[in-house]
């Protein structure tokens, strides 16, 4: 975690004790929700970004010779929005996968759409037809799952057998 991070939890931390003992029940509230919000953001990011890495590392043993990279701090856009989160790229000769996932820090950065957690990308360079938008949810108030946001308005399950296709076409013979 960067210290800015560990700064703003610090100063939420700070903010939620103060609204307590002002009987601000509201704000504290929020703030709650907020810090919920956000931890369930970064589990479901860590599962996305890890699934992948995992499935690299294993092709990888297998003597696949891909490459990893990822940033911490990366920022994207993603309907006219400004996420911030990590992003995964994985480069097997001058083919590459990009992972990126991420949410709004500030209000200048505007909402998530589609009443998600956060938003994510999964792109294959030069081969746009492969891409995937995703979205971070939170089904009956308990499991957090990504959906895959497909052209045609429908939302689908992004599981890990998703994953392992990306990784899959990213490692074939015939990427077409």
């Amino acid at each position: 975690m960067s210290e800015l991070e560990d700064a703003w939890e610090a100063a939420i931390a700070d903010a939620h004790r103060r609204a307590q003992s002002e009987g601000r029940a509201d704000i504290a509230a929020y703030l709650r929700l907020r810090a919920s919000n956000d931890l369930s953001r970064k589990t479901g990011i860590d599962w996305l970004l890890e699934t992948f890495a995992r499935l690299a590392g294993d092709a990888n043993r297998s003597g696949a010779s891909l490459q990893m990279q990822k940033d911490d701090s990366h920022k994207f856009s993603s309907h006219h929005a400004t996420m911030v989160g990590p992003r995964l790229t994985l480069t097997f000769g001058v083919r590459s996968l990009l992972i990126e996932a991420g949410w709004p820090r500030v209000p200048g950065d505007s909402f998530v759409r589609g009443g998600g957690l956060a938003r994510g990308h999964i792109k294959h360079f030069g081969k746009q037809t492969f891409d995937q938008d995703l979205l971070l949810v939170r089904l009956n108030d308990k499991s957090l799952d990504w959906l895959v946001l497909e052209k045609t308005g429908q939302k689908t399950r992004f599981l890990e057998a998703d994953a392992r296709r990306h990784l899959d076409k990213l490692l074939s013979a015939d990427y077409r």
